[in-house]
């Protein structure tokens, strides 16, 4: 296969260069169903994960290195384009003053209820109307590192694909399945199969230590501010209380999800 075409690029007009910055648009991301990543070590781990991004962009200055030129490879043997740019105008695309040396554009995923295999993890995270792209890309990083199946996002959540949202995620973007839907989607899913629902809840709550947790176990957390509407912790299986012993009446959602990922894990590992 020949490599394919590795362009340099200098000038900030160039079409390429608009297409990149667009890609910080919601609007144009889903309109062009591609998405970008930055960084070294987030762009290695979607190689390892199997992600190989259709377009390698790469700082002319940039530093040597071996992780570098297995990207390259990759991008070369899946026939996509590789740009070099000057610093500044990498800066521009990504919007920070002092990007790293390489970014990278992807494909989106499919992100239906109906590409997920509920019983290929025993723990799954589900965000409603989170709006925070920290706290998504924290909760990503979360359930990638409690071994869970992914991310499932409830009604108007924050952009997965977000610049924000990927780099919070160090890298957990490509290592966990992510699907989005309402709220009347999501349930009738989830009553269609085995799965327990869980949330963090004041109401005829247990401690969550002492829960009777299952897999395959869906966490539920809510909106940073409001919480989750009444009806959705109605609807929940089992509802969970953890202590706050400070003057705090309530966790950051994604910690309160971390908290109770951890605690279903060390259930199952007993």
């Amino acid at each position: 296969m020949p490599a394919p075409p590795r362009r340099l690029i200098t000038g900030f007009s160039n079409p390429t260069v608009k297409f990149l910055r667009s890609l910080r648009d919601k609007k144009h991301r889903r309109r062009e169903g591609r998405f970008l990543a930055e960084g070294l070590r987030l762009l290695t781990d979607a190689r390892e994960s199997g992600r190989v991004p259709e377009m390698l962009v790469m700082s002319e200055r940039r530093d040597p290195h071996p992780l570098t030129d297995l990207l390259e490879r990759a991008v070369e043997d899946a026939g996509g384009t590789i740009v070099e740019t000057t610093p500044d105008i990498l800066a521009k695309i990504t919007g920070k003053d002092n990007p790293q040396a390489i970014a990278g554009v992807f494909a989106e995923f499919d992100t239906s209820l109906a590409a997920l295999d509920r019983g290929s993890a025993p723990i799954w995270l589900v965000a409603q109307a989170l709006r925070d792209p920290g706290n998504l890309g924290t909760m990503l990083r979360t359930g990638d590192a409690v071994g869970a199946g992914g991310l499932i996002l409830i009604d108007d959540c924050a952009d997965p694909f977000g610049v924000e949202a990927v780099r919070a995620s160090m890298g957990a973007v490509f290592t966990q399945k992510i699907a989005q839907a309402t709220w009347d989607e999501f349930l009738p899913w989830l009553r269609s199969g085995s799965g327990q629902l869980v949330a963090a809840s004041l109401r005829d709550a247990v401690r969550y230590r002492d829960a009777p947790y299952t897999a395959p176990c869906f966490i539920l957390v809510g909106n940073e501010s409001r919480g989750l509407p009444e009806e959705y912790e109605a609807a929940c299986d089992l509802r969970v209380t953890m202590p706050m012993r400070g003057r705090a009446d309530s966790l950051n959602a994604a910690v309160a999800g971390a908290v109770l990922a951890y605690e279903v894990l060390a259930t199952f590992d007993k």
